[in-house]
């Protein structure tokens, strides 16, 4: 459904549910056949279900699904409305305009640009840049001498939000103070400190903070900070040749600090009792807010002027999943992070459904020229199964010029089409292709395992009929106890094994970020991510199945599968891969000489190579970030997921001192803590009450490729959805395999 039929399907949806005042209301041709069994499921969930509008979307879309979430009776079930976590609420759009209208005006004197980039993210047709030059004096807060900073007469290093403190408030209302990991590593400033500092009270961010929670009303948001004493006049100068009370400064000298708010002297025995319990809990209690009562207004629908659709092409503006809006622009990591859907690295494309693509004879990597109301943006275009028909998805952060090393001038920069009116939506897009090609490096074809059995899929109604559907998918014959030695190996001791649940997983890579973080996985670059030399030891792999359309998508982790019988170390000449007692596949860096072998029968392709020295040896900034009980790797060595070796090890040190055995959760591997929805499980499989072996005893449970008779140590959850069966009739279960 195109972005500008939206409004018309959610008035359709709000008369069918029950919202008075909407009028008549017409689905879009493309929700016809579905609008309305969604509207009978609605309907029959009151009280239990969820209407939500994109964050894109306009206003009278969030005040639509608002009514409709009152009408089927889910506010104070699954809707509960308080006051705004924004002390001030404001119509931030509105004030960004009234900003650069005064500064065009000459009505600013000082700017002050704290944390923002507005010259590379604000309207193009505000041109900020333009209206930012008329003032006499700029300053720039921020972590990057970004495009902003270079339009700045000051330029001050903020610091990063590991370094400072600070406050913030949850959606609930509820406060955490934000405390420092470490203290700032360039001597940056926190927005705290400046704000402090251009109103006299010049003080650390640690005594602003915990000044302001003195302070009566803090909680309300209405607390202030002590202004310090004001400076007594200048004293006249004495007469004749009696001497000064004290002489004049010297040139260059800096004034003695301002003597510190009373408030923080001030501070009682309870309040710094409760100060340290904040922040050992890291919440402060009791600044939640309370639940509001809110009233639908009659006909609101009616006085917003219904819009149709639009014809033709139209663009929608989109943070980019992985580098935002273009503040992560110079992580590397992010930039080398694969996208959740296209599997993008280090670029950015205009998404375009297949469909409209075959119309349009465009292929993925065409360089098409975008035009709308004079103004033009040259990028490739790429072929995503799932968008809207008629619609290109562009996604903001790239095309920055002033990022670092590592974000400048990758991709290409949407702004140059996103106006003040259309920073959402942009309708009435003329679409030329230019004839040029771009090399866009995606990762999904790298390690391609299509063709077998691999997500494996029933609906509630099979899984009910038959609960052992996935283990029935398996190729060739049944499963038997076969070994490669003389007779199986006794694990009697810990057995470590992972389950990953498919059911909840969503595809945000989150563990492959935190994998990167936790082993000190390098960053190849674009250039090498196109031969196929990534090196992330865990990735996600991402398959379409249906109509290409509109189809059904589907995300499996795959991690190393630390198998029993595991293919890669039988062929390795110097036992640089081996088996532990505890069934962990291990490596041995310093006894690899690069065969490369072990990668060449691995049926999972999950091992890396360091076919160059990816690792920056030299820049001593860079030593504080890799984790010190993981080896760093250098050129011509194999490596892969370890299951996070050193955590296994730091949990049996703990428990040996405690002189007891490894409880069930003392180890969380980096990529199941990182995982939002817990899907990824790990543990002793020799536990029978650990969580990993109930899983494991799952009738959902399988083993990937288990009819090569590896025996995995990573399982997998299938799936089982629960689909309308208006709209999906029952059909057998599949294996979920369809386009890469």
């Amino acid at each position: 459904m195109k972005a500008s039929e939206i409004e018309a399907f959610a008035r359709a949806v709000a008369s069918r549910v029950g919202v008075g005042g909407v009028g008549a209301a017409n689905a879009p041709q493309a929700a016809q056949h579905w609008i309305d069994p969604l509207v009978r499921d609605l309907q029959a969930s009151k009280g239990k279900s969820l209407v939500i509008a994109g964050d894109g979307q306009p206003a009278i879309v969030h005040a639509l699904a608002h009514a409709m979430n009152d009408v089927l009776g889910n506010v104070g079930a699954t809707v509960t409305y308080t006051q705004t976590a924004e002390v001030q609420p404001m119509d931030q759009r509105a004030a960004l305009k009234q900003l650069v209208d005064d500064m065009n005006a000459d009505k600013v004197a000082l700017l002050v640009a704290m944390g923002g980039n507005p010259v590379y993210s604000a309207p193009v047709d505000l041109k900020f840049s333009d209206a930012m030059q008329r003032v006499a004096m700029r300053v720039h807060l921020g972590l990057y001498e970004d495009e902003t900073a270079a339009f700045s007469h000051w330029h001050v290093t903020e610091t990063h939000y590991l370094e400072a403190w600070s406050d913030v408030r949850a959606d609930d209302g509820t406060v955490t103070i934000i405390q420092p990991l470490i203290a700032p590593l360039y001597d940056g400033k926190s927005a705290h400190e400046v704000m402090a500092a251009l109103s006299g009270a010049e003080k650390p961010g640690y005594d602003l903070v915990r000044a302001y929670w003195m302070s009566p009303g803090a909680a309300s948001g209405t607390g202030t900070i002590a202004a310090p004493p004001r400076a007594p006049a200048p004293t006249p100068a004495p007469a004749g040749n009696a001497p000064a009370s004290a002489p004049p400064p010297r040139p260059g000298a800096v004034a003695a600090p301002a003597a510190a708010a009373p408030s923080a002297a001030s501070a009682t025995p309870q309040f710094d009792r409760q100060w340290h319990q904040w922040l050992h809990d890291g919440v402060v209690p009791n600044t939640a807010f309370a639940p509001k009562t809110v009233a639908i207004r009659a006909a609101f629908a009616s006085q917003v002027t219904p819009r149709g659709a639009a014809q033709g092409l139209e663009a929608v503006f989109r943070p980019d999943p992985t580098i935002h809006d273009g503040r992560f622009t110079n992580n590397a990591w992010l930039q080398e992070l694969p996208k959740s859907l296209t599997k993008l690295t280090w670029d950015n494309a205009a998404l375009i459904s297949p469909g409209t693509a075959d119309r349009l004879r465009l292929i993925s990597g065409d360089v098409v020229e975008l035009k709308q109301g004079g103004r033009t943006l040259r990028i490739p275009v790429w072929l995503a199964p799932g968008q809207a028909p008629d619609t290109l998805t562009l996604h903001l952060g790239y095309g920055r010029t002033r990022a670092g090393r590592a974000g400048n001038n990758t991709g290409f920069n949407v702004n140059a089409l996103r106006t003040f009116d259309a920073q959402d939506i942009l309708q009435g897009v003329e679409l030329n292709k230019t004839g040029e090609t771009y090399q866009l490096a995606c990762t999904q074809d790298h390690w391609s395992l299509e063709g077998r059995n691999l997500v494996r899929v029933a609906t509630k109604t099979q899984y009910d009929a038959d609960p052992k559907f996935a283990e029935k998918m398996e190729e060739g014959e049944a499963r038997k106890p076969l070994t490669m030695y003389w007779q199986p190996y006794p694990y009697t001791g810990y057995a470590w094994g992972m389950t990953i649940d498919q059911n909840v997983c969503t595809g945000c890579n989150s563990c492959v970020v935190a994998c990167v973080a936790e082993n000190n996985v390098p960053v190849v670059g674009k250039p090498q991510v196109m031969n196929g030399r990534e090196m992330h030891w865990l990735r996600v792999d991402r398959y379409y199945t249906g109509d290409i359309e509109n189809p059904g998508t589907y995300h499996q982790p795959m991690p190393c599968q630390q198998c029993e019988n595991a293919s890669c170390e039988v062929v390795c000449p110097v036992a640089a891969t081996s088996h532990s007692d505890e069934g962990l596949n291990d490596m041995v860096y310093n006894r690899c000489v690069g065969t490369r072998y072990c990668s060449n029968n691995c049926p999972y392709k999950v091992r890396r190579f360091n076919f160059l020295l990816y690792q920056d040896w030299d820049t001593q900034s860079l030593w504080p970030m890799r984790n010190p009980d993981v080896t760093v790797r250098s050129r011509g060595v194999m490596e892969k997921c370890t299951y996070c070796v050193q955590r296994i090890s730091q949990a049996r040190i703990a428990a040996k001192l405690e002189d007891r055995q490894i409880r069930d959760g003392d180890i969380l591997t980096a990529c199941q803590a990182a995982c939002p929805t817990d899907a990824i499980v790990f543990g002793n499989i020799n536990d029978p009450g650990s969580q990993v072996a109930k899983l494991k005893s799952s009738p959902r449970n399988y083993a990937l490729l288990a009819e090569l008779n590896n025996r995995p140590r990573t399982t997998y959850l299938a799936l089982v959805r629960n689909p309308n069966i208006e709209l999906e009739p029952p059909q057998a279960a599949t294996d979920g395999e369809g386009r890469g």
